[in-house]
């Protein structure tokens, strides 16, 4: 670990790193330091995400006073993190939980990949429906099986857009030649190519400083999510497209959750239940919010039509027939790729 990152991690640290299983008991409560448990994301405090995670630490805490203490550092990037260091920070048990686009972990966690794949989903409905049961189900068995990680739920980052400040895109000729921002998955890279734009990886710290530079051309987002990052202050053209629907699985340190009490444990899974049903319903506010916040900025939203989205789609149909074989005949079936 290099110094910088070593300097960093001792200020996480301090904010209250000692994470432990102690006892839940009355008996033991009055004479032992508090569990303290340190919940991570990368946004400011205002977020469906940030105050998902506060509506859990609160309901912890209510359910076991004094015995478990919850701090927060709702945006790692305020700290010189990069959003992707989340992963490394929770698996190491440096902190005791976070959120990531499941994007990240598709090098490590293959099956990830069928998520990543486009306009898998018809709608927001649809795909909140397939996260929460079957599909659910098997990603978390996978990413488990493969990391130091405790799945217990699934944010919704939602349904991503484009966003540019050179042209509307209506079909996927208005991409060829542009450079767009990609989440570090070979699946989202593979699939710009085939649009005819010019992809880049590179983690939510860069691209935000890429887009005030305007040394990117595109970047893809949920609305709120553009509009949380500034991007609509620079951006005058987004467009509708949903071509890809991501989840932010909710990332524990095994060791440290599986520690706790059985009772915490418990509680903690039901406390994360709750405040994805609730992180959910608020992205939907968000996302309206967002439309507005856009407009106001002078920006422009195209509403693709059902032949433009249907362009977007046959230009990649291509990529369901390269990567078939490597997920089972049940994963396939799951995100309708057989």
């Amino acid at each position: 670990m290099s110094r910088r990152n070593f300097l960093r991690t001792s200020a996480l640290a301090g904010a209250g790193a000692a994470i432990g299983g102690l006892g839940i008991s009355s008996a033991s409560a009055q004479s032992s330091q508090p569990i303290r448990i340190i919940m991570t994301g990368y946004g400011p405090s205002t977020t469906s995400f940030s105050l998902a995670l506060k509506r859990m630490g609160d309901r912890v805490e209510a359910k076991f006073p004094g015995q478990v203490e919850v701090q927060y550092v709702y945006n790692i990037l305020d700290l010189g993190y990069k959003g992707s260091d989340i992963l490394w920070l929770v698996e190491n048990g440096i902190v005791s939980m976070g959120y990531q686009s499941s994007s990240y972990l598709t090098d490590r966690v293959s099956d990830l990949g069928a998520v990543d794949l486009p306009f898998i989903f018809p709608d927001n409905a649809s795909a909140r429906r397939s996260m929460d049961g079957e599909l659910g189900e098997l990603l978390t068995n996978s990413i488990e099986a493969n990391t130091d990680y405790r799945i217990l739920g699934y944010f919704e980052n939602g349904e991503r857009h484009f966003s540019n400040n050179v042209r509307p895109i209506r079909t996927p000729h208005d991409l060829r030649g542009l450079s767009v921002r990609s989440l570090p998955s070979k699946i989202h890279e593979r699939t710009f190519e085939l649009l005819g734009a010019d992809p880049e990886i590179m983690d939510l710290s860069e691209v935000i400083k890429r887009v005030v530079a305007g040394t990117i051309d595109v970047q893809e987002n949920p609305f709120a999510n553009t509009v949380t990052y500034g991007v609509h202050n620079y951006h005058k053209y987004h467009s509708a497209s949903s071509h890809f629907y991501i989840s932010r699985p909710i990332f524990f340190h095994r060791p440290t959750f599986e520690s706790w009490p059985l009772e915490l444990q418990q509680e903690m899974q039901a406390a994360v239940i709750e405040a994805v049903a609730f992180q959910r319903k608020m992205k939907d506010q968000e996302e309206l919010d967002a439309r507005v916040a856009i407009r106001e900025a002078g920006g422009e939203i195209v509403e693709l039509t059902t032949e433009e989205r249907q362009m977007f789609i046959d230009a990649v149909t291509p990529i369901y027939a390269e990567l078939r074989d490597q997920y089972s005949p049940k994963l396939r079936a799951l995100v309708g790729i057989n």
